[in-house]
Order: C-alpha cells, then structure tokens, then sequence
C-alpha cells in the first residue's frame, strides 16, 4: 500500500512539474515582445506605434483564444487541444525567427500569444488530474508563472537582442515552445472517452470582436487624437459586446456561462482582478521606465536594456516566493486576508518609490515587493474565482479572469503613460521627476478598491480546505 502511495505521489509531482514548467515557458514566450519593441522599430524600418502590435497582438491573441480553448479543453479533449495549441505557439515561433516582413513576424506573435490562453487549461488538468492538497500548490504556481517569466525572459532577451540581433533574440521563444510541447507531449495524462464539444461560434467572433476594440481603444492612446474615430470604436465596442451577452443567455451552448460568471464570487473576483491589474501594471511600467531614464534628465539611472531587464530579477525571485507562500498563508489568514496582504504589500511598493526613488536601492526593493505582491494576488485568485464553479466550467472561467487581468494590465499601461505625458513640460522629451511620483500615488485607489470588492465577498474564505471540485 505505501509503495503505490508512493508511487501515486511521484506521478502527481512529475505533472506538476510539468504543467509548471510547461505554464513557464509560455510565460516566458509572451514576454518576448515587450524589450524588442524599440529593436523591431529600428530593424523592421516600422514606427514605434506600430512596433507597439508586436505585444499587443500576443495580449489580443491570447484573450480571445482563452474562452475558445477552455470550451474545447473542458473535458475529453483536453490534451489534444493543448498539444495542438503549442505546436501552433511552435509555428508562431518559426514566423518570428524567419528574415520575413513585418506582417509575419505580427502573425507570429499573435499565434504566440497562444500560449498564455493555454495556462487555464493547464489549471484545468491540475484541477482535474491532482489530488486537491497538490492541485491548490500547483494551481497557485501555475498563477505566478507570469511574475517569474518576465524576470527570466527579459534580461536574457535584451542580452540576446544585443549579441545576436533581433531573430536570436526571438529563437529564445521558438526554442521554448519547442520544449513546452515535448514536455507536454510526455506528461500530459489521457482524458475519458465523451462527448465532444460544440463551439458557440458566432460567439466567439464577437467576442473576440469586441476584446479588440477594448484592446483598441486602450493600448493606442494616438486614437484619441480623434474623438470621432476614438468614440465610434468606443461606441461599436459596447454594441458588439451587448449583443455577444444577448446571445450568450439564449444559447443552447454558450462559448461562456454567463450565468455561472454572474455569480457573487465569480463576478466580484473577476472585477477585483481587473482593477488591481490597473493598478500593478501601472506600477510596473512606471518602475521599468524610471530605471531606464537617461543621466540628462537628472534622475533614474540609465540602465541600458540587459541591466534594466537584470532589474526585474528581483519582481520574479519575490513573485514566486509569494506564489509558494500563498497556501500557508490562505490556511492561517483565509483567501480574502491573503488578498488584502497582497494589496497592502503593493502599496508598500507604491509609497517606497514615492519617497525614496532617488536610491537605485530602495527603487530594486519596490520593485521586489511589487513582484511579491503580484505573485500573491495571481496566486491566490483561482481560489476566489472558482468557488462553487462545477469542474467541466473551470478552463472557460479561468480563461475570462484571464481577460479581465489582460484588460487591466493594458489600463494601468495606457494609464501610466497618459500621466507621465501630462507631467512632460512642453518641447520636453522626458516627464518630470514629480510625474513619476504623482503616477505612482495613483495606483493607490485602484489596488484599495480592488481589497474592499474582495472583503465584502461572503464565498471563498475558508482555510486551506482546497479548491471546490
């Protein structure tokens, strides 16, 4: 008896291991684009707004795939459709790597962006495949594989890009995607015989629609030069989506259960997690930024690419300190005070910048907490998301908590730059110091409004009793 225990439980940890290092990689592979936007910009003869598409499109890509790989992932053809789903990342990756015009390398990227959608699956296998003690600890990693993948990928995609050119730095992501789908390929288990899935089609088409007016309207700030065009997209964005949740309610299969998503947890886990991610994400640009700032301006400290990226080492090493804490931390003070820990250790980082970011020091350490905070928030969130949520609905509910992180990470970019432009002294090239300060502060109302949607939640504050099956 105790050596098939044993045997069972080194069985779950090689899975384990696997969904992680297979989320990782993904992870790692959607980084790929932010420090290569100026290089792709300069190599590809293109503006920098169109650069910008190189990350967008993978945020876009991803979003959308999201509910339409949980649909098809949701029971008996969850293998198929993840290894499927890497071979296309793979492809994606070729696209990248090959001396082909921009347009390909755009397509690359999107099918790159892939394989972030592939994480709520890989959440569903854990749930579905892992004893509930080791399903929690791995589906808390799998949340935190974003914190540690940018402190990995950035600083060795900026050191590639500098030896080796643009393509080498973008065979970084072809040859981890490669890895991801064997690694998959090995350890993914078989699922049960069952019926196949329907896919709500015209659902998918216009959510994907209006995901990317969302997308549109707040990751191109330039639109708004012209409030005609900026206010059509507004206005044709919230007619798409009405009609998207029209159709839902009514149909037989919907891409999404509404219903489901409508429910108090569920919804007030969703909306926390887009205003926090308004709130870290503007943080997280503006820390980048600041480091990068050059000698003239008479603050930061002009680290060039590879040191900039070295900084961000620091925001992954605390990200998965935090994701493996969270459980012992959701045991001794419930999911919704581990949440407000979060919040309140983002804060810290807000307000330690403020006051002390003239020392290259303190901002390293603001920069660790904000990893360690984000790292808590996306750990523990799948325990507040999915309480009560059936298993068959857990990679299509993932998925749009997944959506609502993505539009709140591109709010807190367009927000960071909107209050650094305002703070830009005219014929000036570079924001003052205060508007660095300022923007930090303004992610305080955010990440408090975040806590208090989370503590007025009634669902999901248990102790560590795992996550609802």
């Amino acid at each position: 008896m105790s050596t098939r225990t044993d045997v069972s439980a080194r069985r779950d940890g090689r899975l384990s291991t696997a969904l992680v290092c297979t989320a990782l990689a993904g992870a790692v592979i959607g980084s790929v684009g932010a420090p290569l936007i100026t290089p792709v910009a300069t190599g590809m003869n293109v503006s920098l707004d169109a650069a910008q598409w190189t990350l967008t499109v993978t945020l876009f890509s991803g979003a959308i795939a999201g509910p339409v790989l949980g649909r098809l992932g949701s029971g008996p053809y969850r293998r198929v459709t993840i290894l499927v789903t890497l071979a296309l990342v793979m492809a994606g990756g070729l696209l990248t790597v090959l001396p082909l015009p921009f347009a390909a390398l755009l397509i690359g990227r999107g099918l790159q962006g892939l394989g972030v959608a592939v994480g709520a699956l890989l959440m569903s296998v854990a749930r579905a495949h892992l004893p509930l003690e080791r399903s929690a600890s791995t589906i808390a990693a799998l949340s935190v594989a974003t914190t540690v993948g940018i402190g990995v990928g950035y600083p060795a995609i900026s050191l590639l890009d500098q030896l080796a050119g643009l393509r080498a730095a973008y065979g970084l992501g072809l040859l981890l995607s490669a890895a991801a789908l064997a690694i998959a390929w090995r350890a993914l288990p078989a699922e049960t015989p069952g019926e196949r899935p329907r896919i709500d089609v015209a659902g998918a088409l216009l959510l994907a629609l209006g995901t990317l007016g969302i997308l549109l309207v707040i990751a191109t700030p330039s639109m708004w030069a012209n409030l005609w065009l900026a206010g059509g997209v507004l206005a044709g964005t919230v007619a798409i989506l009405a009609a998207w949740v029209f159709l839902e309610l009514r149909a037989t299969a919907p891409l999404v259960n509404l219903r489901l998503l409508g429910q108090g947890p569920v919804l007030r886990a969703n909306l926390a997690i887009l205003v926090a991610g308004t709130g870290l994400y503007l943080l997280f640009s503006l820390f980048t930024r600041f480091v990068q700032t050059p000698v003239g301006a008479h603050y930061g400290f002009a680290l060039p690419g590879v040191a900039a990226g070295a900084a961000l080492i620091p925001f992954s090493l605390l990200g998965f300190a935090a994701g493996r804490a969270v459980p012992s931390l959701i045991t001794r003070i419930t999911e919704r005070g581990t949440y407000a820990f979060s919040v309140v250790i983002a804060a810290g980082s807000a307000l330690l910048f403020a006051v002390a970011n003239r020392s290259l020091l303190a901002v390293l350490a603001a920069i660790a907490l904000l990893g360690f905070a984000v790292g808590g928030l996306f750990a523990v969130m799948p325990k507040l998301v999915l309480v009560g949520v059936p298993q068959e609905e857990t990679a299509s509910v993932l998925s749009i908590n997944q959506i609502a992180r993505s539009i709140g990470m591109s709010i807190g970019s367009a927000l960071a730059g909107f209050l650094l432009a305002a703070t830009t002294p005219n014929g000036a090239l570079l924001p003052d110091q205060y508007g660095y300060i300022t923007a930090a502060l303004w992610a305080l109302p955010p990440l408090a409004v975040s806590a208090l949607i989370i503590a007025a939640q009634r669902g999901g504050n248990h102790r560590g009793n795992g996550l609802s099956r």
